[in-house]
């Protein structure tokens, strides 16, 4: 499995976030559900290049108790 930028993909299914005029993104985690050539389901989790483990558990901490 190679990376890959998810830009488009992203775009292609409609993602979109609440930010306002001026906002500025300073970090991402993505997590996506993919479904691979042969039907199989995975989940994979990409980052911006700045996100280190820690911020990256604290963030996808923080997004869970948001979508609780």
């Amino acid at each position: 499995m190679a990376e890959q930028q998810v830009g488009q993909m992203l775009d292609a299914i409609g993602l979109t976030a609440d930010i306002d005029e001026g906002d500025m993104a300073r970090d991402a985690i993505v997590i996506l559900k993919v479904i691979k050539a042969d039907g199989s389901v995975h989940l994979v989790k990409g980052r911006s290049d700045a996100v280190d483990w820690v911020t990256a558990l604290g963030m996808v901490t923080a997004a869970q108790a948001v979508e609780n």
